[in-house]
């Protein structure tokens, strides 16, 4: 059997899987996260020379664990095999970003590469159902959230949702759940709303998975929220320990629900 590579954004979910076993750690230059710790260190112009580098060392398994913004691509020195794939990036990259993902999984299976999900390496991360920390929140608030991330989920939106008193006052785009929450503690502080976290319809687990962390609960309760729903099975806890301390510090009732 080869060996496995994690192609590392920002956060903390790289080191979280580097800790399941050996892997080379692959990371970009001018992505999040940098390249400090970097194992071998890519260019996104240089794609030919990462999957020879990749294959070089007997890597056959891939995660992508980590966020990592879209890029614009230094035409010059582009090499052969990016170059042929430039049509197809592009195209993908005026779509959403499952759209992209799937492009991205589809262009290392095409080398070969088997792609593994962080739920892979670490299904202990992996949100069970049930209470977590404190107990169940508003139903009404929840469910609200839930219906409208499913509506909003074949439009490629987000995956969180943020309501109170039965109305929608947060929902995630592009600029991550971080974002939303910031904006609900700006707009509706105190409204002891629920953050409802949810993967899209169809969206590939295996990069893409739905996470969060403590500082996920911490701006929760600065937003003045009061519970956090996750769904069960499809959201990673980045350190389920620390998540349920943090809920407990704060007061936030965190459940999972299918």
């Amino acid at each position: 059997m080869g060996g496995r590579a994690i192609i590392a954004g920002a956060g903390a979910l790289p080191g979280l899987l580097a800790a399941a076993g050996p892997a080379l750690i692959v990371r970009f230059e001018g992505a999040q996260g940098g390249t400090e710790g970097a194992d071998l260190v890519a260019r996104f112009e240089h794609l030919g020379a990462l999957f020879h580098g990749l294959k070089a060392r007997g890597v056959s398994e891939l995660c992508l664990a980590g966020a990592m913004r879209r890029v614009h691509f230094a035409r010059e020195g582009v090499d052969a095999v990016t170059q042929a794939l430039l049509p197809r990036l592009a195209h993908a990259m005026g779509q959403g970003d499952d759209a992209l993902l799937r492009l991205v999984v589809g262009i290392f299976e095409d080398q070969g590469f088997v792609i593994r999900g962080a739920q892979d390496l670490r299904p202990d991360l992996v949100a069970r159902a049930g209470v977590l920390a404190g107990q169940c929140g508003d139903g009404a608030d929840s469910a609200r959230a839930r219906a409208v991330l499913a509506a909003l989920g074949p439009l490629d939106v987000g995956q969180a949702a943020v309501a109170a008193g039965g109305q929608i006052i947060g929902i995630e785009t592009l600029q991550g759940t971080d974002a939303v929450l910031r904006f609900v503690a700006d707009s509706a502080p105190g409204s002891g709303g629920v953050l409802v976290k949810r993967a899209k319809p169809g969206q590939d687990l295996r990069v893409d998975m739905p996470a969060i962390g403590p500082d996920t609960v911490a701006l929760c309760a600065k937003a003045g929220l009061s519970g956090i729903e996750l769904q069960a099975g499809h959201v990673l806890m980045l350190d389920p320990v620390a998540v349920v301390a943090a809920c407990r510090t704060h007061a936030i009732n965190l459940w999972a629900v299918p």
